[in-house]
This record gives structure tokens, C-alpha cells and sequence, in this order.
């Protein structure tokens, strides 16, 4: 499940940031992992309540569906507000990620405060991110979205290479940029939906990874995204190996270790773009 998860997330942020241009572009960030969240968090306790007069319990695949779903709604609203004439802003991109997440945060707020305890410790889970819950059946149900991303690859590569140049240079060499753009969106959501439906929220996998191996192999799609899968399966794997042993027998959220080296390495990008506009 870590490897899984971690390709997924690494896949996502690599991806995210060849279409908008933007290394600074992860799901966690901007918002999409929180609408999946935010969706998975209404499930758990809306259904819960809908379903508590009956004998029936919550469907679990109902979670995977509501964090896709979750996940589109939050990349198509960013997308809607971030492109105007076919330009998509960076700028008003990251401010509305930030804006949309907030919002998720706040949804997600008020049904902590209404649910039971049961809810509550289902809800905290997505909120922190944990691969507790793994078993085989799960990681079997999101494999696929790990395949679909394989498959596509050698179909994206190429417009998210051109798209570096300009949506409009990119047009005219070729790329179907709106086409791309809504195979991208709806590829990001279900796998971003995928990893948080089952590991919950965890930031900043897909934000060190591919910044990290353009630096190392260059920005080429066709070997940046296997790669990006590759690594953020490493490091995920690796994560969790830490959130095991640092407090066994109890074990610490993934979510916080990643945050806690991915909030430095966020900062050290700013810095570093910061230094080469010379501001």
C-alpha cells in the first residue's frame, strides 16, 4: 500500500506541475487532496447517520468513489478559476488552491465538531494520513490507478513537454491542449482520489519528488513521470517504515513525517525561485 500510494501521489504532483507550468503544483497543496478528503469526511458522517436506523453498515467502497469525485469537483473549480482565455495564472492557480483547501479545512472543521466518537476517529485518520489500515483487498482496488498512469504516459509526455513553451506555441506544434488538459485533470483526480481514500491526507510527496529529479535526470515527461512513480514509492515506503519503529509500539501519522521534511523543502523552492528573479 505505501509503494502504491507513494507512486500515485508522486505520479500526481508530477503531472500537475508539467500542466500548469509550476513547480510549486502538488495535490496535497493546492486543494485536490482536500476535496477528496472533505468528500470522504461527508461520507463517513452524513452516510453513517443516513444509514443508522438500518442493520446495514457504511459501504466501504463508497470511499473511493466520494474521494474521486471529491477530488474532481477541487482540481475543475481550480482549474475554472486559474484559466481565463485559455491562460492559466499561476499566481491566482496557487491562491486558489490555497483558497479551496481552506475552505475543504473548514468543511471538514464542521463535521468534526457534529460527528460521534466513532466518526471522529474515522475522520482524524484521513486528516493525518495513516497506511494502518492496509490490507491486500485495498491495495488490489487501487492498483489499477497506478496502471492507468503507467498506460498514459507515452500519451502526456510529449504535450506536457511543449506545454513548457506556451499553451498557444504548444497548440501549434501539435498538442490537442484542451484535450490534454481534461485527461490530466480527471487522471490527477482519480489517482489523487485513490491515495486519499485509502491513506488519507499526506502532503508534500508530490512536491519533492519530481523537484527533485528534474534537477537530477531533467525535465523530459517521459522519463520524469515512471521516475517520479519510482522514487515517491521509495520514499513513501520509507516513511512509513519510520512511522513504525520511531514510536513502537505506537505508530506516528505518515502524514506529519512527510510534512515535516516537505514544509522545508517547500520554503527552500520559494527561496530558490525567490533568488532567481532576484527579489
Amino acid at each position: 500500500m505505501a509503494i502504491l500510494v507513494g507512486t500515485l501521489l508522486a505520479g500526481s504532483g508530477a503531472i500537475m506541475q508539467g500542466l500548469f507550468r509550476n513547480p510549486l503544483a502538488d495535490p496535497s497543496l493546492v486543494g485536490v487532496s482536500s476535496g477528496g478528503a472533505l468528500a470522504v469526511a461527508v461520507t463517513i458522517v452524513i452516510g453513517d447517520r443516513l444509514l443508522a436506523g438500518s442493520q446495514s453498515a457504511l459501504p466501504f467502497e463508497l470511499l473511493p468513489v466520494a474521494a474521486f469525485v471529491g477530488s474532481l469537483v477541487a482540481t475543475s473549480i481550480l482549474y475554472r478559476i486559474a484559466t481565463q482565455e485559455n491562460r492559466t495564472s499561476i499566481a491566482i492557480f496557487l491562491l486558489g488552491g490555497l483558497a479551496i483547501a481552506a475552505l475543504a479545512g473548514a468543511g471538514i472543521g464542521l463535521l468534526v465538531f457534529v460527528a460521534d466518537d466513532r466518526q471522529l476517529r474515522d475522520v482524524t485518520f484521513w486528516m493525518l494520513g495513516s497506511l494502518g489500515g492496509a490490507t491486500w483487498t485495498r491495495a488490489a482496488v487501487i492498483a489499477p490507478f497506478l496502471g492507468a498512469m503507467l498506460l498514459a504516459i507515452p500519451f502526456i509526455a510529449r504535450g506536457l513537454d511543449l506545454l513548457v513553451f506556451g499553451e498557444s506555441e504548444a497548440f501549434h506544434m501539435g498538442v490537442e491542449v484542451e484535450r490534454l488538459k481534461r485527461f490530466a485533470i480527471v487522471l490527477v483526480s482519480a489517482m489523487t482520489g485513490a491515495a486519499v481514500s485509502f491513506a488519507g491526507v499526506i502532503g508534500f510527496v508530490g512536491i519533492v519528488v519530481p523537484h527533485l529529479l528534474r534537477l537530477a535526470i531533467g525535465p523530459g515527461h517521459r522519463l520524469l513521470l515512471p521516475a517520479s512513480a519510482c522514487l515517491g514509492a521509495i520514499l513513501l515506503l520509507a516513511a512509513d517504515t519510520c512511522a513504525r519503529t520511531l514510536a513502537a509500539p505506537a505508530e506516528v501519522p505518515i502524514g506529519i513525517l512527510t510534512a515535516l521534511v516537505g514544509a522545508p523543502f517547500f520554503l527552500a523552492v520559494l527561496l530558490r525561485q525567490r533568488s532567481a528573479i532576484g527579489l
